[in-house]
């Protein structure tokens, strides 16, 4: 997962924009990227804020070296309702609680456990350890 994502991705069931990142893997490019224009609009997933305000064009070189990061695996989590989605193997799984596969990310939590933030461990949505 790019870290540009960030800008469009908002918690599918309450809706919640920004979601918190937290990267366990990460893979980086070796081919550098010449950014014509700042990609993201409203969040930078890079450098973790809202992007009101800030002068957008200064933030290219910011942008030149978060192209070269892929997150790998990683969690997303909203601070809103308490719900998380994981990372795996590059791409973030947000579905709906009904849709969702209970055994493999509970797997996955076990997988990450002294990565993941005890809240979610002990109380995340819809499933926790």
């Amino acid at each position: 997962m790019r870290y540009w994502l960030l800008d469009i991705l908002a918690c599918p069931m309450c809706k919640h924009f920004p979601l918190d990142l937290y990267v366990f893997d990460e893979r980086l490019e070796d081919s550098k990227t010449d950014v014509k224009e700042v990609p993201c609009e409203l969040y930078c997933g890079y450098r973790r804020m809202r992007l009101e305000g800030v002068d957008r064009e200064g933030h290219r070189r910011t942008c030149e070296e978060c192209m070269r990061h892929i997150v790998v695996n990683g969690l997303l989590v909203c601070p809103k309702c308490g719900r998380w989605y994981p990372i795996m193997d590059e791409i973030p799984h947000m579905l709906p609680d009904k849709l969702r596969d209970k055994s493999r990310e509970l797997g996955f939590l076990t997988r990450f456990k002294d990565n993941i933030p005890s809240d979610v461990l002990e109380r995340g949505k819809p499933f926790h350890l």
